[in-house]
């Protein structure tokens, strides 16, 4: 990917990731902040990963089935970065570029977290696939989501309902500890990209928070109102 692919300048729309664990409210807040930026006359898109685009989200299956588990974290993350190539160059840079704002459920800071800190990836090989799969694209800001296991844990179970866990929900109580931990630092690492927002309140109280970091970080919608 080019530098080139990516759109400069007032034109282009603004990429906003939501990160967190299992449970954290990501795709409630997402919808809430589509619903205010809509509201503000600012054109935006949902997404998510994996998946996002037709060829993503049929890798989206194979991972969270297990496949990746069961070929190990270096394979594992190659299959992310299929998916996430994909989904760059078919949906995010297509709309970033026509002025439309991105709102995307997890990004390469869920590769970070789940295959670099805790599956042990090596940093070069998340590098250069980060270089190959998104070149110079980055959040123009990232939310991330802060529950303590239990709530996210017990979040997660009440939203399945009767189905079951999935690759990553069916891990265990360390695995998520070692994953907040890991999003705690990336948070603490880039503060001019990341906000941590405490996501333990009623989803209102957490979407205000959301608004608000928005807001203060992306000045183009400082004088609008929240719908």
């Amino acid at each position: 990917m080019a530098e080139a692919d990516v759109k400069r300048g007032p034109g282009r729309g603004k990429f906003i990731t939501f990160e967190g664990g299992e449970g954290s409210g990501k795709s409630t807040q997402i919808k809430m902040l589509a619903q205010r930026l809509e509201a503000a006359g600012v054109p935006n898109i949902a997404t998510r990963e994996p998946g996002g685009s037709p060829g993503a989200e049929i890798i989206r299956h194979l991972l969270l089935s297990g496949v990746g588990k069961l070929l190990g974290p270096e394979a594992e993350t190659l299959l992310f970065a299929a998916a996430r190539d994909d989904h760059v160059r078919t949906v995010i840079l297509p709309a970033l570029n026509q002025g439309t704002w991105v709102l995307c459920d997890r990004f390469f800071d869920s590769t970070r977290a789940y295959q670099g800190s805790l599956g042990q990836v090596s940093p070069d090989i998340l590098n250069a696939l980060q270089r190959v799969t998104i070149g110079d694209l980055k959040p123009d800001l990232t939310i991330i989501l802060d529950v303590p296991v239990e709530v996210g844990m017990r979040r997660a179970a009440v939203r399945r309902g009767s189905g079951s866990a999935d690759r990553f929900e069916s891990e265990d109580m360390s695995f998520h500890e070692g994953l907040r931990a890991a999003y705690r630092k990336i948070a603490a690492d880039d503060p001019k990209r990341c906000v941590l927002i405490d996501a333990t309140a009623d989803a209102d109280s957490v979407g205000q928070a959301v608004w608000s970091a928005v807001r203060e970080h992306l000045a183009t919608v400082t004088a609008a109102s929240p719908a």
